[in-house]
C-alpha cells in the first residue's frame, strides 16, 4: 500500500512544557502522551482504520488531511493553534488541529475517549466543508464524512 495515496494522516504533539516542569510534570505529560498515543497508533488505533480512505476517491484538490492532535497543549499554543489550517495549494494539503486534554481526553473513561477522538474528527470535516466551497475544491467532503462514520462506528 503506498502511503501517498492515503487522504488521511495523524499526528501527535506531546504536552508542551514550561521551562521550569518538574521531573514529576514531566514524566506524567510523557505518560499522557503514550496514553493518548495508543489510541492513534496502538492496536486499536484510528490511524490504520482512516489510512483506508483513498484521497482519488474525493477529488483531486486534496491529497493530504493532517489530523494534528496537540496533547495538553501551554497557553502560549493555544493562542496560536486554529480550528482549522490554511489549504496548502502546492501541497494539496491542510492540517486539522485538535485539541486533547484533561477535560475531553484523560478524565474519560475508554468509550469516552474513543467518542471524543470520533466526534472530533467528525465535526471537523464542517470545518473543512467550509475551506472546500470557499476555495471552490472539487473534495466530496459530504462522501468523506459519510465514509469516516461508518469507518470509526
Amino acid at each position: 500500500m503506498d502511503k501517498d495515496e492515503n487522504l488521511l494522516g495523524c499526528f501527535v504533539s506531546y504536552p508542551s512544557l514550561m521551562y521550569d516542569a518538574t521531573e514529576i510534570q514531566k514524566e506524567n505529560a510523557k505518560k499522557q502522551g503514550d496514553v493518548f498515543h495508543s489510541y492513534i497508533w496502538g492496536k486499536k488505533g484510528i490511524c490504520d482504520h482512516l489510512k483506508k480512505l483513498k484521497h482519488e476517491d474525493y477529488g483531486k484538490d486534496l491529497v493530504m488531511i493532517l489530523f494534528q492532535f496537540y496533547v495538553n497543549p501551554i497557553p502560549y499554543e493555544l493562542e496560536n493553534i486554529k480550528d482549522i489550517e490554511n489549504y496548502r495549494k502546492r501541497e494539496k494539503s491542510i492540517g486539522i488541529p485538535i485539541i486533547v486534554n484533561d477535560k475531553n481526553f484523560f478524565s474519560q473513561s475508554q468509550e469516552g475517549r474513543h467518542r471524543f477522538i470520533k466526534e472530533s474528527i467528525l465535526q471537523k470535516m464542517d470545518l473543512l466543508n467550509e475551506v472546500v466551497r470557499s476555495r471552490k475544491l472539487d473534495t466530496k467532503v459530504d462522501a468523506l464524512k459519510s465514509d469516516l462514520q461508518k469507518l470509526l462506528s
